[in-house]
């Protein structure tokens, strides 16, 4: 899952574009060269296909109208609820120190993005809560990959039906602007965080429940200021260590009180 909004040296649109159609290229890529004699014995979904889409296109909107401190408190408390609800209708068993576990985790990462929030705005609301769900169900979809390289090839490569139109709706009311360093963005974001990020997430996925995939989730934000730290010469903050401290015990009573 990305956690970064979409920059503004491009449109949203052509950022989603450009992401897409980067993962399926780099997943084509790996689906040659992993071995021969491992054959594909299952291929995605359409159903799989479209949530993902809905997700990178309301994600990549909603950032026009979300800072990221709220941005991420939307998209990873939707996630928290449609996947603990449909754990629950799936028949998971939820102790009751597993669900303060997660509340837990949301309040490590409600610490962590507190100097970042400002007054939401309702579009941006919607758009994100949209994309947190569809996430969600993405997710849930993957749980029974046998094969988590081949579906997540598969599912971005039915994505391309949506991209067309999508093209098609961007040149109608000519809303297409790129930047060299848009695109070297959007190629990054789609060719690694979300090609292979999302196989590996697949390939996790595989041994856990809805409660327990949900709440390792609340990891992505810390995650990625840590990466800001090493990378990106953003400043240490304990407020990020005091956070992810909270944020791992929740996620450690969730994983050990849920079955």
């Amino acid at each position: 899952m990305a956690l970064l909004p979409s920059m503004p040296t491009m449109d949203p649109g052509s950022f989603v574009l450009i992401r897409l159609l980067s993962a399926i290229l780099m997943l084509a890529l790996l689906m040659t060269i992993r071995p021969k004699k491992t054959a594909s014995v299952t291929k995605g979904s359409w159903l799989a296909s479209f949530w993902l889409f809905v997700y990178a296109l309301s994600f990549a909107y909603a950032y026009q109208h979300l800072d990221a401190g709220s941005g991420a408190l939307v998209l990873f408390g939707c996630v928290q609820i449609v996947m603990f609800f449909a754990a629950r209708y799936q028949g998971v068993e939820t102790h009751l120190i597993a669900v303060l576990g997660v509340l837990l985790a949301m309040a490590g990462l409600f610490y962590l993005m507190w100097p970042l929030l400002s007054t939401p705005s309702i579009v941006g609301v919607v758009l994100m809560a949209v994309s947190g769900a569809a996430w969600a169900l993405y997710t849930l979809a993957g749980r029974a990959s046998k094969d988590p390289l081949a579906d997540t090839s598969y599912n971005f490569l039915r994505t391309l039906p949506l991209c067309v139109l999508l093209f098609a709706y961007l040149m109608i009311k000519q809303q297409l602007w790129l930047s060299s360093a848009g695109v070297l963005l959007a190629v990054a974001s789609g060719a690694l965080a979300s090609g292979i990020g999302y196989a590996i997430w697949y390939s996790a996925l595989r041994g856990l429940n809805g409660v327990q995939a949900g709440s390792l989730q609340l990891l992505v934000p810390a995650l990625a200021s840590l990466g800001g730290i090493l990378f990106a010469s953003d400043s240490f903050s304990w407020r990020l260590v005091v956070s992810t401290l909270i944020t791992l015990t929740g996620i450690a009573l969730v994983l050990k009180k849920s079955n």
